[in-house]
């Protein structure tokens, strides 16, 4: 079956709202999804199918066709992305818009219905009689099944599926508009829209879908870079764009608690950071930064926490001293006032106090594997904070005291340092503390560093302790651990905190549960570390460090006897012998001298060698891009190679899927006919598994019979019934006649007994109603004269409004009859001067019309004169050229007269007697004899010449023979063959050619020539420079007759350099 015919755009939707108007919304989509899809639509304008697009996504939306919206939006994007990028964002806006109102829609419905649920369930409650008993079975029984309440119920039922619409529309856009760098702007804003929509609702899951969908994109994007359209995220606007994204993302994930996204957003906006080449904006990196912080605090990582916090303080700074110099506008940084400074200062400080000293998190022993592991993770964290190398807690604190924080930071804050970092008070170090720890408690925001504060608070206790006891009480301790009242601390905490220590290797405390005494490590050969390398895996600090010390143990002073000995030593030496120092100092000057002097070259040398390392990193970057370009391009072919031959083996296996479908459905539309066939013959004698032997011929054989089988069998049971009811109907009408007389007359007895009791019936209620209409006439009759007054006055007072409203009508005829009039008048006297207006138009153009065909007619006229005139003149031109060539004519035959007698003159002449042609003046061109000229002067010196040789009279005025004929008659001369060119005069030339020779020769043997050549024709001259060569019997006119004397026969003249031919030099010595 052929496709259906293609249809304009405007076709389809007038359609589609047709089919709106008949409630047939569904047909109509389907409709619209069919012609968008169609391969005939991508050459249809943009403008006539953005209307079509527009209806498709409102009744998609209606019906929740989000299937069929995608298809349809995918398809449009690729019509319009090359041609109008404008309307594609129309569409996918209005999509978004409509999804979103559904869902507002769906929360008031939602509203409206709970809202009706309540008052109908507090009506309920008012009209409950017993209110011990108000929980019926069925409201238990549902309680029992579904926790949830009815608000929730409700929402699930409305509001659940029109956010799950909104979702998918949210990401189906981000789908259609990712890696379009002419769609950049819009898929960002969708990305925010989205990321409000999972704010707005908490929808956790499907913001942690949302930011996988972003972070895929973005890796899609980097692969098919090489694409049409395809964003750079090397360009610093795009990259931008996608930052702020990113930084959107961070904090939603910081709103909704979902601490692991929020830290993968802060590795995709490290990574974005490293591509990009425009450095961030400080407001950007101070959020960055503050997520960070809390990031690390809800995963208890104090140490980069406080790193965070630092980095944070150092950018507010920064910021600062950069808006008040105006190197950086205000909006593009934090604010940094004084007290947002205090603030940063004290939670900086705060976080470092903080960081513990001996880690809580569970040890694993000396295992490689996981120390690698956090060593990794520890580098991935400084690589987020921007640090060149991991924090430490000594690091942090060095940083503190540098850049004066604790000046700028709280005055409890400032003493808690103090306590912690500087006094040595083991017995009142607690007591010291609890003031600050109830005001650091008190506020919501440094309350989450109690726990961790508690926890360097103990081992700075035992630690300082262990510098004073070597036994002690363990109830003496858990006195001093004495901490606030919500803060307290037990027994149990403090050894559990015990036994941490020991196993981090940071304490060396033995504990006697009988006695309840706490013993210090006092072996001389000890070491409060463990040996091994994992058991320290969770210390802050180093074997030496910040604890603050009274004395040094015996174990530290026999580890650190040598080194004492040593310094003991050195320091002798030098007050000893003074030339050693002196040595030193000479040694040290020289190698200061050698470095000065060998500094500068030096400082070439590696600048040099940079130069060399940076052209050697180019040139490895190009060939690396270079092979990575080549190699992305081979996969890419090798891609399309095995794409295409996995869609032609596809369309094989789809075609040959095709036949076999094909075949199979022809098959068993034959079976169920052939089935169908058999049914309807309701044969039971043929198996249904033979049916494949069963043909044509076969079945209608079997038809044939069934048929003649039931045609004889209905006309035996025909004839049987109809023999029965023959016999039976008979056997009716015996016993009818019988009973006949009976029931007629009880029949009779039942008539008369119904008419009597109708008729009865019939007179009461006549007898009734006339009464009733009586009463009624009487009741009435006393209402008639007001009846009739009422009537009467109706009657004048509509008669008095009627002649009134005629008396208006009549004027208001009469009014308009006048203004009829009127304008009839008008429009006759308007119709006749128009009419009188057209009549002069029309005379006047015919006056012109006549004008212009009498002057046609005149310049007519005046043009057959004048083309008379011209033709009287070209006929008298005629007649004068008719006689210039009369005239012509006889002058060419009287030249030609004249040189047929040169010529016979010429040839009765001997050859030796003829005159030698004049030689032409030097270095002049030959004179050509043209018609009409008159001869020169050596022309006529010729001609004279000519004459004395014939023994004629010169005449001046006759013309020279050269010029007798014209060129156009040298046709019909006899002076050349029918065939070749005529011969021209050489200039110079003194000897005889071949032809003349030859009929030299011919002449001597006594040629008679022929009748008509009786004379010999004067010379030709074929120029005024002399008279041409004698050219008789040269084979060009052959035809004449010599009478002279027989030449002479040539001989050669033996001169050097002349060829002369062998008959020729025979031909000589005869």
């Amino acid at each position: 079956m052929p496709p259906p015919p293609h249809q304009k755009p405007e076709n389809v939707l007038k359609r589609a709202h047709e089919l709106i108007g008949v409630n047939q919304a569904p047909a109509g989509l389907t409709l619209l999804h069919e012609h968008v899809t169609s391969k005939r639509s991508r050459n249809v304008p943009i403008t006539s199918l953005e209307p079509v697009m527009l209806l498709l996504v409102e009744l998609a939306v209606e019906q929740k066709k989000g299937k069929l919206a995608k298809d349809a939006l995918y398809q449009y994007k690729n019509i319009a992305q090359n041609t109008n990028v404008g309307t594609i964002e129309l569409v996918l806006k209005k999509f978004i818009e409509l999804a979103t109102e559904k869902v507002t829609v769906a929360q008031q419905k939602a509203e409206e219905v709970q809202s009706s649920i309540e008052a109908t369930a507090a009506a309920g409650s008012a009209s409950v009689e017993d209110l011990e008993a108000s929980e019926t079975p069925e409201s238990i029984l549902l309680a029992t099944v579904s926790g949830e309440q009815s608000k929730d119920r409700t929402d699930r039922a409305i509001v659940t599926p029109w956010l799950k619409f909104l979702w998918e529309a949210y990401r189906t856009v981000l789908d259609i508009l990712r890696n379009n760098a002419r769609l950049e702007i819009l898929y960002q804003s969708t990305a925010m829209q989205a990321f409000d929509f999972c704010l707005k609702y908490t929808r956790k899951t499907e913001f942690r879908r949302l930011c996988e969908l972003l972070r895929n994109h973005v890796q899609t994007a980097a692969k098919y870079s090489a694409q049409m359209h395809a964003i750079n995220l090397n360009d610093p606007d795009t990259l931008q764009r996608h930052l702020e994204t990113r930084f959107q993302q961070l904090n939603v994930a910081v709103e909704l608690e979902l601490w692991q996204e929020a830290f993968r957003s802060v590795e995709d906006i490290h990574t974005l950071l490293s591509l990009s080449k425009r450095p961030p904006k400080n407001i950007m990196m101070a959020n960055y930064y503050e997520k960070l912080t809390r990031i690390f605090l809800v995963g208890e990582n104090y140490l980069f926490h406080a790193a965070a916090w630092a980095r944070y303080y150092n950018l507010l700074r920064q910021s600062a001293a950069m808006v008040a110099t105006g190197q950086s506008k205000k909006s593009d940084n934090p604010p940094a006032s004084e007290a947002d400074l205090q603030k940063a200062a004290t939670f900086v400080v705060l976080s470092a106090l903080s960081i513990p000293v001996i880690s809580t998190s569970r040890s694993r022993g000396a295992m490689v594997d996981f120390d690698e592991a956090k060593k990794n993770k520890n580098s991935r964290l400084t690589h987020l904070l921007g640090m060149s190398q991991a924090p430490t807690r000594a690091s942090l604190f060095r940083d503190v005291l540098s850049k004066a924080l604790l000046r700028r930071a709280r005055p409890q804050i400032r003493d808690l340092y103090n306590i912690l970092e500087v006094d040595f008070h083991p017995l009142s170090i607690c007591q010291k503390i609890s003031p600050i720890l109830a005001e650091i408690g008190a506020d919501d925001e440094m309350q989450k560093y109690i726990a961790p504060l508690q926890q360097v608070i103990l081992t700075r206790l035992f630690q300082q302790l262990s510098q004073v006891y070597e036994t002690v009480d363990l109830e003496f301790v858990q006195s001093l651990a004495q901490f606030p009242e919500p803060f307290q601390v037990t027994r149990g905490t403090i050894e559990k905190f015990i036994m941490n220590g020991n196993k981090k290797g940071d304490l060396a405390i033995r504990m006697d549960h009988a006695t309840g005494v706490l013993s210090f490590d006092v072996d001389v050969f000890s070491s409060a570390k463990a040996v091994h390398a994992g058991s320290a895996a969770g210390s802050a600090e180093s074997e030496t460090g910040s604890v603050q010390r009274l004395q040094s143990t015996p174990s530290q002073i026999v580890r650190s006897q040598l080194t004492r000995l040593a310094e003991v030593l050195y320091t002798t030496c030098r007050y000893i012998d003074p030339s050693l120092n002196e040595a030193q100092i000479k040694a040290r000057d020289a190698a200061y001298a050698r470095a000065k002097s060998g500094a500068e070259k030096e400082h070439l040398e590696i600048l040099a060698r940079k130069e060399i390392i940076q052209k050697r990193k180019d040139k490895a970057s190009e060939i690396q891009a270079q092979k990575e370009k080549e190699n992305a391009r081979k996969k890419m072919l090798q891609e399309q190679a095995l794409q295409q031959a996995e869609a032609q083996r596809l369309a094989e296996e789809q075609k040959i899927r095709e036949q076999k479908r094909l075949a199979a459905e022809r098959e068993q539309i034959k079976k169920k006919e052939v089935e169908g066939m058999l049914k309807d013959l309701k044969l039971d004698d043929v198996d249904l598994e033979d049916l494949e032997n069963l043909d044509s011929n076969r079945i209608r054989m079997i038809k044939l019979q069934q048929l003649e089988r039931e045609k004889n069998t209905i006309a035996e049971k025909l004839r049987i019934t109809g023999k029965r009811l023959d016999h039976l109907e008979r056997a009716f009408r015996k016993e009818e006649a019988k009973k006949l007389p009976e029931d007629h007359a009880k029949q009779r007895e039942r008539d008369l007994a119904a008419y009597e009791l109708i008729k009865a019936q019939t007179l009461k209620e006549a007898e009734l109603k006339h009464k009733a209409d009586l009463e009624l006439k009487h009741r009435l009759t006393r209402l008639m004269p007001f009846y009739e007054s009422f009537r009467s006055e109706l009657h004048e007072r509509r008669r008095d409004m009627f002649e009134k409203r005629r008396r208006d009508a009549e004027r208001e005829l009469e009014k308009q009859v006048n203004l009829r009039r009127k304008e009839y008048r008008e429009r006759k006297l308007r119709e006749k001067r128009e009419r009188e207006e057209r009549e002069r138009a029309l005379r006047e153009a015919e006056e012109r019309a006549e004008r212009e065909k009498e002057e046609e007619r005149k310049r007519q006229e005046a043009r057959k004169e004048e083309l008379a005139r011209l033709r009287e003149e070209r006929e008298k031109e005629r007649e004068r050229a008719k006689e210039a060539q009369a005239r012509q004519q006889q002058r060419e035959e009287e030249a030609m007269a004249r040189r047929r007698a040169e010529k016979a003159a010429a040839a009765a002449m001997p050859i030796r007697e003829r005159p030698e042609p004049i030689a032409a003046a030097a270095g002049g061109p030959p004179r050509i004899a043209l018609a009409g000229n008159k001869p020169s002067w050596r022309e006529r010196e010729a001609a004279k010449a000519a004459a004395a040789a014939s023994g004629q009279a010169p005449s001046d005025n006759a013309p020279p023979p050269a010029r007798a004929a014209p060129p156009m008659e040298r046709a019909d001369s006899g002076d050349r063959p029918a065939a070749g060119p005529p011969r021209l005069p050489l200039v110079n030339k003194t000897g005889s050619s071949w032809r003349e020779r030859e009929a030299a020769k011919a002449a001597a043997g006594g040629a008679a020539p022929p009748p008509d050549r009786a004379g010999p024709p004067p010379p030709r001259v074929a120029s005024g420079r002399g008279v041409p060569m004698d050219r008789a019997g040269s084979g060009r006119g052959g035809d004449r007759e010599d009478n002279g004397p027989a030449p002479e026969p040539l001989k050669a003249s033996g001169a050097p350099g002349k060829y002369v031919p062998k008959w020729r030099r025979e031909g000589g010595g005869n």
